[in-house]
């Protein structure tokens, strides 16, 4: 297991165990609750408290810390299962799993952090030792009930996935034209295009943004704009680097 991805893991698991306060069955969801239609999915997905998506793109960006207080790429992910938030609005749902970014240090470029996120969850939902012990046609099926949130827009590669995956919603802070006026280099099709064409699959996923966007816009300004490094970072030259770093 790769470094980045120990740590990944026990940062889930405190997130885990922080979200369990909130709702006492989490971990016999998938037994206790069938995997709700498309039509009630849609219908109700708006309905969640604006506090309730905050949290979860908070937990989303803390995801990064695991790598550095001070990532270059922070784009981080969180697939959370809001099954139980839909029909109790008050239950901020379930976190699958977390991913960030790592075709830095993978050198795989596809390794974004949806991507990750993706094979985390895989890799999670079909555990024959884990929480869920799901087959694959089952995982496949799970996707339906997932929401992702992800610090900044997903590419239309992320989009395309998420779009084959099915997954119910895609809740973001930073959009790509953000990114572009930031400095970034981006492929220029928002992720509601992508979306809407895949739509003949008979499954649409719902694009929800801009929740905490100047919160996570931050995270994205010191890499070409020379903006403030984010907290507990100081810059050296063209870098932000932890503060006390040698």
């Amino acid at each position: 297991m790769r470094f980045s991805q120990l740590i990944l893991c026990t940062l889930f698991l405190a997130n885990s165990a922080a979200s369990r306060q909130h709702a006492a069955h989490h971990s016999l969801l998938f037994n206790q609750m069938p995997i709700q239609s498309s039509e009630v999915q849609e219908s109700s997905s708006n309905d969640l408290p604006l506090s309730t998506r905050e949290h979860w793109m908070r937990i989303a960006s803390s995801a990064n810390h695991a790598i550095s207080p001070c990532p270059f790429a922070p784009f981080g992910t969180a697939i959370v299962n809001h099954t139980l938030s839909f029909s109790d609005p008050t239950h901020l749902g379930e976190l699958i799993c977390l991913g960030v970014n790592d075709n830095g240090h993978s050198g795989n470029p596809t390794l974004h952090g949806e991507m990750v996120g993706i094979g985390n969850c895989t890799s999670i939902l079909t555990d024959p030792e884990g929480l869920y012990k799901l087959s694959a046609s089952e995982t496949k099926e799970a996707w339906r009930s997932f929401s992702l949130y992800t610090t900044a827009e997903p590419c239309p590669m992320c989009a395309g996935a998420i779009a084959w995956a099915g997954m119910q919603e895609v809740v973001y802070g930073t959009s790509i034209e953000k990114l572009i006026d930031l400095g970034w280099s981006q492929i220029e099709i928002g992720s509601q295009e992508v979306f809407e064409r895949a739509g003949r699959q008979g499954r649409k996923t719902e694009v929800i943004g801009d929740v905490l966007g100047h919160e996570m816009d931050k995270w994205f300004e010191w890499q070409f704009m020379r903006g403030e490094c984010p907290e507990g970072c100081e810059r050296r030259g063209e870098k932000c680097l932890p503060k006390g770093h040698s």
